[in-house]
């Protein structure tokens, strides 16, 4: 049997990138995800790696750009607004092709808003929140396990994509501690970045960059970064579903608020009510298919989410008026319960 360690969700997400041989890090201090960069100013030197504290979440980001365009793999962390302060970097590491993880564990908002656990940055990640049309690979993991496999996933698919990849928590899934099994990293075979700036001797200089000023240029770098994101659209969606088949009403919900809602559903299950559970892993790409192909005039979905309303716009995309989508939320830091959540989801049946 697997030994499993106790762990606290922000230390699992740091330790899992130096096993998935992260050797730069940059980041300015935020709560509620210290404990990231906390652990790694520890662990870096140990490992042979680079840790900064930056002077702002702006230099973290181009820090970042930096170390990556030069081979590394490199990551950042933060929280709601330092992670809006770090949108420009994150449109130049898309335009520009450069592979990166960063962290979000969200926390309520707008504006400075409190340190509790939140969802509000859903838009934010999946839609773009910088300038220009660009893509992130959004992971919601809703333990601290998936917190470990996934970050490990994230640094592997940046490089195979040369795109930056999210790692979308809350301040709850940080600060929790759980029991986790430290998965073996086996780094997979990656083409070499013969991009990268490594000095040129004996071969043409590399250019990095997100700048293109020839007329239809940009245009023509956009199709092209439009057929990558397409292709993850069809390789990379991940999900999970459960008693979705005979359900009359199905539970979409994501991250902490996951985990919440499939306590009241497995209840109701207990009490024979017909109640399905669906969890996107994959916030972009959205699991689309999956969710059109279960929708019919016979099922509702309630979406549930620690916001006014965001992933349940993506919902009724999917679904695209086959059923009926109702939407439950909280916001500004505010946490279901698993008892108010059933007493709502038995409502809505």
């Amino acid at each position: 049997m697997e030994k499993k360690i106790l762990m606290k969700g922000n230390e699992a997400v740091a330790e899992a990138a130096i096993n998935a041989r992260c050797r730069f890090y940059a980041g300015y201090p935020i709560t509620p995800q210290n404990e990231i960069p906390e652990y790694m100013a520890r662990r870096m030197p140990e490992v042979g790696g680079i840790f900064i504290q930056a002077e702002s979440e702006l230099a973290a980001i181009n820090m970042v750009y930096g170390a990556s365009a030069a081979g590394a793999r490199a990551m950042t962390s933060s929280s709601s607004p330092g992670i809006s302060l770090k949108q420009e970097g994150i449109s130049y590491l898309a335009g520009a092709e450069l592979p990166a993880v960063i962290v979000n564990m969200q926390r309520g908002g707008p504006g400075l808003g409190n340190i509790s656990g939140s969802q509000a940055d859903y838009f934010q990640a999946v839609k773009g929140g910088g300038h220009g049309d660009y893509k992130l690979l959004v992971y919601a993991p809703y333990n601290v396990q998936e917190l470990w496999d996934l970050t490990m996933k994230a640094f592997d698919k940046a490089d195979e994509y040369r795109n930056p990849v999210m790692i979308l928590g809350d301040g709850v899934l940080g600060q929790m501690m759980e029991p986790l099994i430290q998965t073996e990293y086996i780094m997979p075979e990656l083409p070499p970045k013969q991009w990268a700036l490594t000095g040129c001797e004996g071969r043409q200089p590399n250019v990095i960059k997100s700048l293109y000023m020839r007329e239809g240029a940009l245009e023509e770098r956009n199709l092209v970064l439009k057929v990558k994101y397409d292709h993850m659209k069809g390789k990379e969606v991940m999900y999970e579903a459960i008693n979705t088949d005979d359900a009359a009403l199905i539970v979409v919900a994501f991250g902490i608020a996951s985990r919440v809602a499939l306590s009241a559903v497995r209840r109701l299950g207990n009490d024979g009510c017909r109640v399905g559970f669906f969890r996107p892993i994959t916030l972009f790409p959205f699991p689309e298919k999956p969710l059109s192909f279960i929708a019919g005039p016979d099922k509702r979905f309630l979406t549930i989410e620690m916001n006014l309303g965001q992933m349940v716009e993506d919902v009724r995309l999917s679904v695209n008026g086959r059923s009926e989508v109702l939407f439950y939320g909280r916001s500004g830091g505010a946490i279901p319960t698993p008892e108010e959540l059933y007493g709502v989801i038995k409502k809505a049946l």
